[in-house]
């Protein structure tokens, strides 16, 4: 009988504490693992309470302010607000819940990535599901450019030390690859990962060759010494 009111207080929790605009949704567990082939059945979840629209909202959209930057500005929200209480939600639940596309969520959160150099918590960054490059780029460049530390980057980024050094060691495989001038099948049976997580590596590297050709050197001589 506990562990039924458990589970009832759990996924139907009571909503009279809910100020207005706020609601509850039930999303994945921030600890649980992603893995290829696992059904919503077998992860982990837990409920949280997100603010959908603010008061601040009403008078900010009344003043002119635009909807696609109101949009933007809930879709970090929401991801932000779910993560601090335990959750990590996808771009489709946050498009469900704004009405708006996956792929529309999926470009305001790049976009915001990409402007302030932070890390938006969701399962696409947090649990390594699909393609998402920015993450990569951002804990390079604070590892690298920025000269922070894998604990400080761990903290700014929601990955976890052992994540970050996994980052960086594919990273260095496949440049030190490129350089001997393998193929990409070559590649990516060497280092053992996906045409898809290659072509991410190969994006990185690439970009910062043209950008910041001192790092890539430094990665490079990095990747030698560590044969």
């Amino acid at each position: 009988m506990q562990s039924v009111l458990e589970m009832v207080d759990s996924f139907y929790p009571e909503t009279n504490h809910l100020r207005q605009g706020q609601i509850t949704w039930t999303t994945v567990d921030k600890n649980e693992n992603g893995s290829y082939g696992k059904r919503i059945q077998q992860t982990r979840l837990t409920n949280v309470t997100l603010d959908l629209v603010r008061p601040v909202d009403v008078t900010e959209r009344a003043a002119g302010k635009k909807l696609r930057e109101m949009k933007q500005e809930a879709a970090v929200r929401l991801c932000n607000q779910a993560y601090e209480q335990g959750g990590c939600m996808t771009n489709a639940e946050v498009a469900i819940l704004l009405k708006i596309s996956p792929n529309t969520v999926s470009k305001y959160i790049l976009s915001w990535e990409e402007d302030t150099g932070t890390v938006i918590p969701r399962r696409g960054s947090i649990h390594d599901m699909g393609p998402t490059l920015t993450h990569k780029r951002i804990i390079i460049r604070k590892l690298y450019l920025e000269g922070k530390s894998v604990e400080q980057t761990s903290r700014e980024t929601y990955h976890s030390p052992e994540a970050i050094h996994r980052y960086i060691k594919t990273f260095k495989q496949v440049l030190l690859c490129k350089r001997k001038q393998l193929t990409p099948t070559e590649i990516t049976f060497a280092v053992n990962i996906s045409k898809r997580l290659f072509k991410e590596y190969e994006e990185l590297i690439e970009e910062m060759a043209k950008e910041n050709p001192v790092i890539h050197s430094q990665l490079l001589n990095e990747a030698i010494m560590d044969q």
